[in-house]
């Protein structure tokens, strides 16, 4: 099937049939060998098109779900607490003993009650702006508008990906997404050093 567009005619391209070398992630995931043991690999060419694209965005995820599936897609906090880190944390650059933020959300639409996402985040408090923590505590949910609105210069360095199965998530979670996940990790870098170390997970289930 051949389609056209201004006088041009484009065959139309059966991914199966392409070699199997390319891979658009390589060279934009700086530690993908080091990531976590429990983590499988993904072939690429079986996710839909919006998976592969929630593995390399740079930008807000809540944002790209709202445009890709038409509604409002808020974030719900399922918990955040205070801790210090039991051992040295190597992608955080934090020695044992740091105090973090630790924090879990999910991203449901407001229409269709879908979870799209379950996320973990790790913040280093001492690096981020007291007006940012702040407005933590009065909206603890909403990380990415609390970037987008803190003014503060920061960049997105995307670390790994693979396929996870989590059997112990709590009931009132997995009812929703089930236990099959493709995840990927990502720190925001500000100053130079990282504040924030993010785990999203994408339930496989609702983008069969």
């Amino acid at each position: 099937m051949r389609f056209m567009h201004e006088g041009a005619v484009y065959p139309k391209i059966d991914l199966q049939s392409l070699p199997g070398s390319f891979d658009p992630l390589h060279g934009l995931l700086s530690t993908q060998v080091e990531r976590p043991k429990h983590l499988n690999d993904v072939d690429l060419r079986k996710l839909q098109p919006v998976q592969r694209a929630l593995l390399v965005i740079d930008g807000t995820v809540t944002k790209f779900l709202e445009a890709y599936f038409l509604e409002p897609v808020e974030a719900a906090l399922v918990e955040q607490k205070n801790q210090a880190l039991s051992d040295n944390h190597a992608w955080l650059e934090v020695a044992k003993g740091t105090d973090i933020v630790a924090r879990q959300v999910i991203l449901r639409g407001r229409y269709s009650s879908t979870v799209y996402a379950y996320a973990i985040s790790l913040l280093v408090p001492n690096r981020l702006p007291d007006s940012m923590l702040k407005h933590l505590e009065v909206e603890p949910s909403g990380i990415g508008h609390v970037l987008l609105n803190s003014q503060m210069e920061n960049r997105r360095d995307i670390l790994w990906y693979g396929h996870e199965h989590i059997e112990n998530l709590p009931e009132e979670i997995q009812r929703f997404t089930g236990s099959a996940f493709i995840s990927r990790a990502y720190r925001i870098i500000a100053n130079n050093l990282p504040v924030m170390l993010i785990n999203e997970k994408f339930p496989t289930q609702c983008f069969k």
